[in-house]
């Protein structure tokens, strides 16, 4: 089995003398993990990171094997952020939380494009945070737990939509969600539209709405927490005041 593709590393650890087990998000062929020999070496590092671009070249004698891989850097990657400590806080957070929820070996190129979106908004300091939102409801679409911010769960109302229900990620308008806005998440502007600006607040209601149906539907029913890059990049935000 054989075949080439373009792919963002999500993570790699060494092993052996000098090769890695290196997990690639692809374009075509979903999360694929392979052997990058001498994937340890100081040469190869850079191109290792997470959130780094590749074309990969994989190889292996049976279709369900640890197979090996080469790969070829395709531009800066993570060095075009080295001055930017928050935004490869925000690539190492993206790229743990599809290393967690994404199966193995299954397409997913609705997955790949929002994380090259993502990638691409890392250079713009003042939107990015909104992006990563948007990634990760991505994630949730492409893996069949999107959100339904299109009417209120309600009424079927399509307009004043400021609540999401925890339970079904479901849209619920201001005065149908208002005898229950405690126990409601809050619904941003940007996440129903480009054209909204960002408010006060609204990354961290945002994020919290993600990580609620992350954690819910995914990370939870696999027993696992979420990725503590994750929760690292929630309390720079936090700690920074772009909540």
């Amino acid at each position: 089995m054989e075949f080439e593709d373009d792919a963002f590393v999500l993570s790699a650890r060494a092993h052996g003398e000098a090769g890695a087990i290196v997990e690639f998000l692809t374009a075509q062929h979903g999360k694929y993990a392979a052997h990058v020999a001498g994937g340890a070496s100081r040469r190869m590092k850079p191109a290792l990171q997470p959130g780094a671009q590749v074309i990969a070249r994989f190889r292996a004698r049976v279709a369900d094997q640890l197979g090996s891989a080469s790969v070829e850097p395709v531009g800066e990657g993570p060095a075009a952020l080295f001055d930017d400590r928050m935004a490869l806080t925000g690539l190492s957070a993206a790229a743990a939380v599809a290393a967690g929820a994404l199966p193995e070996r299954e397409p997913h190129p609705g997955a790949y494009l929002a994380f090259e979106a993502l990638t691409r908004a890392l250079l713009h300091p003042d939107i990015w945070p909104a992006v990563f939102v948007r990634f990760e409801a991505g994630l949730l679409q492409d893996l069949g737990f999107g959100l339904d911010l299109s009417k209120c769960a309600a009424t079927g109302e399509r307009d004043d939509l400021i609540y999401v229900s925890p339970k079904t990620g479901r849209a619920v308008s201001r005065k149908a969600g208002e005898p229950y806005k405690d126990r409601m998440l809050k619904l941003p502007p940007f996440m129903l539209g480009a054209q909204a600006g960002l408010g006060p607040g609204d990354v961290g209601a945002g994020l919290a709405l993600t990580g609620h149906f992350l954690e819910a539907f995914i990370f939870n029913p696999l027993n696992r927490p979420l990725p503590p890059a994750r929760l690292w990049l929630v309390d720079q935000l936090s700690a920074a005041g772009r909540l």
